[in-house]
């Protein structure tokens, strides 16, 4: 089964007066990247989140947003350094004392500086917001999937006639190759008569040799047959619905590709060179919506 690595899901649930927004946006990655912005509250359920989004995709990045809106998770509080602050005291005492200085010791000097008193967060402690929010973020993963399978349906039509016009360009290049052959057997026979109307003196056991590399040069039938199984490998694994199949997809059009070039340096037809290119451009095309693929 074709499953696109581009998707989306999103909901808003809310709890004690808080609303939580979770947003997922898939796209292509050639691995499982997840990546999560969320407020620090959340990062301590990350790792259960990252479980629950890996039971459901293997392939492609996964953008996790969460935003809360209302009230907040967490409760600021000041904290104050009173060790340094009794230290500090005592040091302008003697100042004052070895300077005969008159100042006071005010307020301000305390409340204006960061390091005396300073504003922490406390977590509220919510006991009911794990399981919600595993639960809600499962429902979101559930959407994103069924986008990304909505999003293969469309990749899987395009890549099946995609799939039909290799087969009928291979037809067409089946029926050039006897052309073909005749081609090399005139670029086999012009050396012969070269040889034998110059009164050329050639080494047999060489000529022989040459012909046979033309000959061989001139087969094109096992990369044809090679062709052939590749495509209907390639066809097999669009219809396979156990597993993802983006890895797999890739590995035979490289390996297609790789066939057709050596079709493509083994033409000395014109008609079949083109079928050749219009071959390679398919593949490449095939490749590109592949890159799509989980």
């Amino acid at each position: 089964m074709v499953m696109s690595m581009t998707g989306y899901g999103s909901n808003t649930f809310s709890i004690d007066g808080t609303d939580i927004t979770i947003e997922i946006r898939s796209v292509n990655s050639r691995y499982l990247d997840i990546v999560t912005k969320m407020p620090r509250y959340f990062h301590e359920y990350e790792l259960e989140m990252k479980k629950v989004i890996q039971r459901s995709l293997s392939r492609g990045r996964i953008e996790v947003y969460i935003t809360v809106i209302g009230q907040p998770l967490t409760d600021k509080i000041l904290l104050a350094d009173w060790q340094l602050m009794d230290e500090y005291a005592e040091v302008l005492k003697k100042i004052n004392h070895r300077y005969n200085m008159k100042d006071d010791i005010s307020l301000s000097m305390f409340l204006n500086n960061e390091e005396f008193i300073s504003i922490a967060e406390k977590d509220k402690t919510i006991r009911s917001l794990p399981t919600k929010l595993l639960q809600e973020l499962n429902q979101i993963v559930k959407q994103v999937v069924e986008s990304r399978k909505s999003e293969g349906r469309y990749l899987h039509k395009d890549m099946e006639e995609r799939v039909t016009k290799l087969k009928n360009m291979l037809l067409l290049i089946e029926e050039r190759q006897n052309v073909m052959h005749e081609q090399y057997k005139e670029r086999i026979k012009q050396r012969i008569e070269a040889s034998i109307d110059n009164e050329i003196e050639t080494d047999q056991r060489i000529l022989i040799q040459e012909i046979a590399l033309l000959a061989e040069k001139g087969d094109i039938a096992e990369e044809i047959t090679r062709l052939n199984s590749h495509i209907e490998h390639f066809h097999q694994m669009l219809n396979n619905k156990t597993q993802p199949i983006g890895r797999n997809l890739e590995f035979i059009t490289q390996e297609m590709h790789r066939e057709i070039n050596t079709v493509g340096s083994k033409s000395v037809d014109t008609k079949l060179s083109e079928c050749v290119v219009h071959v390679k451009s398919e593949i490449e095309k095939l490749k590109e919506q592949i890159q799509n693929v989980e």
